[in-house]
């Protein structure tokens, strides 16, 4: 694991009293395009610490794993990196009370950390989708995953590709694969942030010089049951490519808890779960 600490008293102070009045946290998703011009990796930086974030998921930052002291974040505790062959992926975790229980990377450089963020519990799932087939390599990927998948799951996605119609300036019609793509999402009460605050407004992460239409390629994905702590999902500018940025509300809230029994849909899908709940429906039917 690619992991770089940081700390100095002065941080560890500010990280002390970040965490204690932050209400909040804040993720970002960013396709940065490279970064192995010092310039832009100071720019990142920058804008990174302008921003306010809390973690910063970053999208082809094409370093190899020989470049992971490259970037760096003044006051900055944690930085991980999944680097493939292509070198497509990296996050970094910034000041706040995060405490690291799992890390999975795959070869491609996609990777899922399980942590404790202000005393909750959190699944954070950084993907870049290939080119050709994202949509094939999601699913599968998800379902490699979906031992280590809960309500507390973040998905934070750059796809190559959009998920709705409206998310395309020509509105063309999504494609079979991406419709399977979503059945995926809704089994596992995965849903857009982004599109569930704002269903009837289209926004664009991107610019496609080639085809010259504006997609939203870049998606933040959660369960369903946690939709109630974020607080709001927007874009924020980068050079020429718009972040997308979620809130989270990390604060106990009173009254009811959110915590409730659902029903994985997935587990449909096998027999012997179909046949239990098939002969319990004749022995208790008529009860």
């Amino acid at each position: 694991m690619d992991k770089e600490a940081m700390e100095t008293p002065s941080y560890q102070e500010a990280k002390d009293k970040m965490a204690i009045r932050r209400p909040h946290s804040s993720i970002i998703t960013l396709n940065v395009n490279g970064l192995n011009s010092p310039i832009k990796r100071h720019r990142v930086a920058e804008w990174v610490i302008k921003q306010n974030l809390t973690i910063c998921c970053l999208q082809r930052t094409h370093l190899s794993s020989k470049d992971k002291n490259r970037l760096k974040v003044k006051g900055w505790k944690m930085i991980f990196q999944a680097n493939s062959i292509q070198r497509k992926a990296g996050v970094i975790s910034g000041e706040i009370d995060f405490k690291i229980k799992k890390v999975k990377k795959t070869t491609e450089g996609r990777f899922m950390i399980k942590g404790i963020m202000h005393q909750k519990d959190i699944t954070l799932i950084n993907i870049y989708g290939p080119n050709q087939g994202a949509w094939k390599y999601v699913k599968q990927l998800l379902a490699e995953l979906k031992g280590d998948t809960d309500q507390n799951t973040i998905v934070v996605e750059n796809l190559n590709t959009s998920l709705s119609d409206m998310d395309r300036s020509l509105k063309q019609k999504i494609n079979r694969e991406i419709i399977s793509l979503n059945d995926t999402y809704v089994h596992l009460d995965i849903i857009d942030i982004y599109r569930a605050f704002h269903p009837k407004t289209a926004v664009y992460t991107f610019f496609s010089s080639a085809h010259g239409t504006f997609p939203r390629i870049d998606h933040t994905l959660g369960h369903r049951d946690s939709l109630n702590k974020c607080n709001t999902n927007h874009t924020t500018i980068f050079s020429n490519d718009n972040a997308l940025k979620l809130e989270i509300n990390c604060k106990n809230k009173a009254g009811k808890t959110t915590d409730t029994w659902r029903l994985n849909n997935m587990l449909l899908k096998n027999n012997w779960v179909r046949e239990e709940i098939q002969k319990d429906q004749e022995i208790h039917g008529n009860e």
